[in-house]
């Protein structure tokens, strides 16, 4: 968790003085859900998180205050300081390395300017690529082959 000074814009280094009304307590959950959803409001971007803490964190994310095991974007925070990773799947024909450049670009953007913590690192995994088509021609190829439905009784 961060601790950040309360007065009238000082830095968190300003906080020994002592002329400080107090600090603010930033958790992990929240820096890990505004770089979340940054992330996913970038084009080029289907889905953050794998398997089970995808799902997981679609529906941690629509509960505030939700944090815990499974989250798609893990933080580490520190005093004044923030690093992230996360993993992420890509349309199709998107080009990963411009992607990769916006996603830091959001992230960095939306936690400095919400928690005034300087990120120092943006890990990005990119774990796949959704071709929007292969869902669909799976799906047709398992009802014109008798296979299919005769491996299920």
């Amino acid at each position: 968790m961060a601790d950040v000074g309360t007065q009238g814009g000082s830095s968190i280094a300003d906080r020994s003085t002592g002329a400080g009304r107090g600090t603010t307590t930033i958790a992990d959950g929240v820096v890990a859900t505004i770089a979340g959803i940054a992330i996913r409001e970038t084009d080029g971007v289907h889905s953050v998180g794998r398997g089970a803490s995808k799902a997981i964190g679609a529906v941690a994310g629509r509960r505030s205050g939700s944090s815990g095991a499974g989250r798609a974007v893990k933080v580490e925070v520190g005093e004044t300081q923030a690093a992230i990773d996360v993993d992420v799947e890509v349309e199709y024909g998107v080009q990963i390395h411009k992607l990769a450049d916006r996603i830091r670009t959001q992230v960095t953007d939306a936690v400095e300017s919400m928690t005034g913590l300087e990120v120092v690192e943006i890990n990005i995994y990119v774990f796949d690529v959704h071709v929007p088509d292969e869902d669909e021609d799976e799906e047709d190829e398992g009802d014109r082959s008798g296979r299919a439905s005769a491996r299920v009784q």
